[in-house]
């Protein structure tokens, strides 16, 4: 039963909002949670790196679960990461308070599981300890997290967890469809599901049998990606168009993310405030604020082009 919670489609790394005092702005969190889930979210992703996990307590990383899982009221199911510590005593502290918020999995740092230098059986040594301590039957996953460093687990590691039969959903970063698809033949038949982060080889990923998108630029038009997720058989030739059209658009992560996004989502109307605690608020001067406003109007003559808002024949 567990495995149908973890839906194909789009799974957006939630932004966590800030009032300008420095606080969580949970009245923004609950419009944030509102608008992911009408655009189409298949789940939420709270307490990531967009989130800006590594600057939060735990009390506000547990707090923040517990509110978006309460918010998401059972429309979609909500994952939860929020283990920053280094060592695995401090990991299953963490991963246990978050377990207690209710979220339906929780989600492990590749990262966390061995230092940069250090081996595969290294991180395979540390997982098996981390597992000892988490409740058996608590649903699972997978982040490659960019900081503070990058590490890609190999499609046979992959495969061991997906045989383990305690992981649900991997959010891949290799952004490398020959890696990718090496994943998904290794855990071809199991519950575990692979979203890969990365828009350039996203439509390539979902023709080879990827389960959808859970990248930083749902934070802008999650709904283009679900229409992509939705869509890329029945209509391939809009498909491609929207798929180049978002590999361009991600280009924007480059700048000030996640200050932009903020931006982004002010424009909305969901956001009173785009502070953030990992980049300076001033760093969005007045050329970066045209590029939100200009990506969102392309954004608007996509969907027109696509009839997102209407029902429409393939071109």
């Amino acid at each position: 039963m567990i495995s149908k919670k973890f839906q194909n489609g789009v799974w957006p790394v939630m932004l966590t909002p800030f009032k300008d005092d420095n606080t969580v702005d949970y009245t923004s969190l609950a419009r944030l949670v509102d608008w992911y889930i009408d655009n189409g979210s298949a789940g939420l992703f709270a307490d990531c790196q967009s989130s800006e996990m590594f600057s939060l307590s735990l009390e506000e990383r547990v707090k923040i679960a517990a509110f978006v899982k309460e918010k998401a009221a059972g429309r979609v199911p909500v994952i939860a990461s929020g283990h920053i510590s280094d060592t695995i005593e401090g990991q299953a502290e963490e991963l246990n308070a978050i377990a207690q918020t209710g979220v339906d999995a929780v989600i492990l740092l590749t990262n966390r599981l061995a230092r940069e230098n250090e081996s595969d059986e290294a991180w395979m040594q540390n997982l098996q300890k981390l597992l000892g301590k988490l409740p058996e039957d608590l649903a699972l996953g997978f982040y490659e997290c960019p900081y503070p460093y990058k590490r890609i687990i190999s499609p046979e590691l992959l495969k061991w967890c997906a045989d383990s039969g305690r992981f649900y959903f991997i959010k891949d970063t290799s952004c490398d469809i020959k890696i990718i698809r090496e994943k998904l033949e290794q855990i071809k038949g199991s519950q575990l599901k692979l979203f890969n982060a990365n828009s350039s080889t996203l439509l390539e990923t979902l023709q080879m049998g990827g389960s959808g998108f859970s990248g930083v630029m749902a934070n802008f038009h999650t709904d283009l990606y679900v229409w992509l997720c939705g869509n890329f058989q029945r209509c391939p030739a809009d498909a491609r168009r929207v798929a180049d059209f978002l590999t361009l658009a991600s280009l924007i992560e480059r700048q000030v993310y996640p200050v932009n996004a903020k931006y982004c989502q002010k424009l909305l109307g969901n956001f009173d405030s785009v502070y953030t605690r990992t980049k300076d608020k001033e760093l969005l001067n007045k050329t970066a604020t045209l590029e939100v406003e200009q990506l969102m109007r392309m954004t608007d003559l996509i969907r027109e082009q696509i009839g997102l808002k209407e029902e429409r024949i393939c071109g």
